[in-house]
């Protein structure tokens, strides 16, 4: 597996060695051990998947501890861009943010660990699927405006599609004034 160093702690992108040939193809799309070498130590223990028609942005969302999730992302068809928001007030990196294009042809995948927002916009109808270090939990959900201006995050799409729910989140300035991770 390939590591792509980010400039962040802990944040990776990874693209898998892919064995292919006339019948198709094989990878290792997880390894414990190897995530474990990368620095991270929690366990995944829950795995999602979503569907997203071309033009959808998800995020940024991300939950507080004690729940707080590292994740694993990947698309298995389609293309999205990957963003994670670093809230680590601790982190030298704190405020801000990584994209990173996951593409279901390059296999590629994104390590978040716990402490990032996290959103994605579908460039293409995208199946995504994502592994988390811990339980979904409604009362630890959090979030921060995608289209916050003091984030200054390139989309790449002028009018996403995008829900009541992350319309209607706090921008960063809230939430660094009250910070919930």
């Amino acid at each position: 597996m390939k590591v792509i160093e980010t400039g962040f702690e802990g944040l990776f992108e990874l693209e898998p060695i892919v064995f292919g040939d006339e019948r198709g193809y094989f990878f290792e799309s997880f390894r414990k051990d190897f995530s474990e070498r990368l620095g991270i130590k929690e366990e995944f223990i829950q795995d999602n998947q979503s569907f997203s028609v071309k033009g959808t942005l998800r995020g940024l969302h991300f939950q507080k501890n004690p729940s707080a999730q590292a994740k694993l992302v990947r698309v298995t068809a389609g293309r999205v861009l990957d963003v994670a928001l670093d809230i680590r007030k601790d982190s030298k990196t704190y405020g801000q943010h990584h994209r990173v294009i996951l593409d279901a042809k390059k296999h590629n995948m994104f390590l978040i660990p716990a402490g990032f927002a996290h959103g994605f916009l579908a460039l293409e109808d995208s199946i995504f699927t994502y592994k988390c270090s811990s339980y979904y939990d409604k009362a630890s959900e959090g979030g921060i405006l995608w289209n916050d201006p003091l984030l200054n995050i390139d989309w790449q799409v002028e009018n996403p599609i995008v829900s009541e729910k992350d319309q209607d989140l706090p921008n960063f300035a809230t939430y660094s004034e009250h910070p919930s991770f």
